[in-house]
């Protein structure tokens, strides 16, 4: 007998807007490469040829839906509460661009209402040009800002956000967090999907940064180059 689907749903599975998309996502280049069809390819997924633990298309679609009926109620609980926000950057001072845009966007990224990522570009402590993209409401509920809006710290990227290069040594990772996804396989460029709309964020400078998203480049005397990516989230 099945398991029960309501109870045990994978969140995973809202990541992808269709179940050829989750096909997709088990098929490797190699795959592509000997099998030259993509069809061919995500069939031999579907039927267990892979390996591993794979949907069928009616419990993948019976898992997306229980997870956004959760998500929607969770959304609509939080919507009916008023919780006070502590922010980092109250009662702070703030002379420089960057520090003035990250307290503008404190109160909305701690409360859900939107999700910024932020690509800075500068030199780190031993003088490599390093440069990343940052979940920023990820990096508030992970750490404390205080330092940061006192001027005691530097935001930086790290190892850890959705995307890092390090131009001296040519290291790079990427990483999804609680609210992208990272598409770095896309033939076009980078791409973040968020999770909650599953709405694409393009961070390409000549590309429009896509529904419900602004692009804000910003002059700052901390960094060389710094980007807001903003992108307002449904919440029902």
């Amino acid at each position: 007998m099945e398991d029960n689907i309501t109870a045990s749903f994978d969140d995973s599975v809202t990541l992808f807007n269709t179940y050829e998309d989750y096909l997709d996502s088990k098929v490797t280049p190699l795959d592509l490469f000997y099998l030259d069809s993509r069809e061919l390819a995500r069939q031999l997924v579907e039927l267990g040829y892979k390996g591993g633990n794979v949907l069928s298309k009616r419990k993948f679609e019976a898992r997306r839906a229980a997870a956004e009926a959760a998500e929607a109620a969770e959304a609509n609980a939080l919507s009916n509460k008023t919780i006070p926000l502590t922010l980092a950057s109250a009662g702070k001072e703030l002379k420089d661009n960057f520090l003035k845009a990250l307290a503008e966007r404190e109160e909305a990224n701690r409360s859900g209402k939107k999700t910024s990522v932020i690509f800075i570009r500068d030199h780190n402590a031993v003088g490599q040009e390093v440069s990343g993209y940052i979940d920023y409401a990820h990096r508030l509920k992970t750490e404390d800002f205080e330092p940061y809006f006192s001027g005691k710290k530097r935001l930086m990227p790290r190892r850890s956000d959705l995307c890092y290069q390090n131009w001296k040594t040519q290291m790079s990772t990427s990483n999804s967090s609680p609210n992208y996804q990272v598409i770095y396989d896309n033939p076009t460029g980078l791409l973040f999907k968020n999770k909650r709309d599953r709405k694409i964020l393009n961070v390409d400078p000549w590309a429009a940064p896509g529904e419900s998203s602004t692009r804000t480049p910003l002059q700052s005397d901390l960094y060389i180059q710094v980007v807001f990516y903003d992108h307002i989230t449904r919440t029902a």
